[in-house]
């Protein structure tokens, strides 16, 4: 594979879609051809997943369990490296997406509690084993993330988890983190985004 692979996780609220916006926007300007994606979409079948993953309400009950999440949130994942992220990085291309395979090891494990071990034995499935050149990590407390989104705004995780839980996916996030301090940039996302922004360029271009 030609291309680089960058993927941005974090918790609830970090900033994620702004932020790989203005990523996406500076790796274009430095003359790369670019694909801007996220997770779950992406693909129709990756949207489609979407809107039954995080829908909240009368509609969504009764909860969702753990491990359909992860089954869900994989099948997306293998649809998406599969049509969108293989065939762009053969081609050469940046790829820029919006939470990967940490997002389930931070959510359905550190979160939820499902072994880690499983957990990255079904993404391994999904992906081929497609693991990002660079993952940047915008690391904000829970009690800010959850605060920059209300009512309508929210999704099913942000409507119907706990505090506790936010705080344990937050720990997970700097648990990976911690473990691979060679694939992740960590920048604090409690701050104006302008503030956030040039930090989080700075790291995308430091692996051209």
């Amino acid at each position: 594979m030609q291309g680089r692979f960058i993927t941005l996780e974090g918790p609830e609220g970090a900033g994620k879609t702004v932020l790989a916006k203005r990523l996406v926007a500076a790796l274009e300007r430095a003359g790369h051809s670019v694909v801007s994606t996220r997770e779950p979409g992406g693909t129709r079948l990756g949207e489609r997943l979407r809107a039954i993953l995080l829908e909240h309400g009368e509609e969504a009950a009764p909860p969702v369990v753990p491990t359909a999440d992860v089954l869900l949130f994989n099948a997306a994942r293998a649809q998406l490296v599969g049509e969108v992220i293989r065939p762009a990085l053969e081609r050469g291309d940046m790829v820029v997406c919006a939470r990967f395979t940490d997002s389930t090891l931070a959510y359905q494990g550190y979160g939820a509690g499902l072994p880690l071990n499983a957990l990255r034995a079904v993404a391994d499935v999904a992906t081929g084993g497609l693991a990002p050149d660079l993952t940047i990590l915008l690391d904000v407390p829970p009690e800010i993330g959850l605060g920059r989104k209300t009512g309508a705004g929210r999704n099913r995780f942000e409507a119907s988890f706990d505090l506790a839980f936010h705080q344990r996916v937050r720990a997970g996030f700097l648990a990976l983190a911690g473990a691979e301090p060679g694939r992740f940039r960590i920048i604090d996302s409690s701050r104006r985004i302008d503030a956030v922004g040039p930090e989080v360029v700075a790291a995308g271009l430091s692996i051209l």
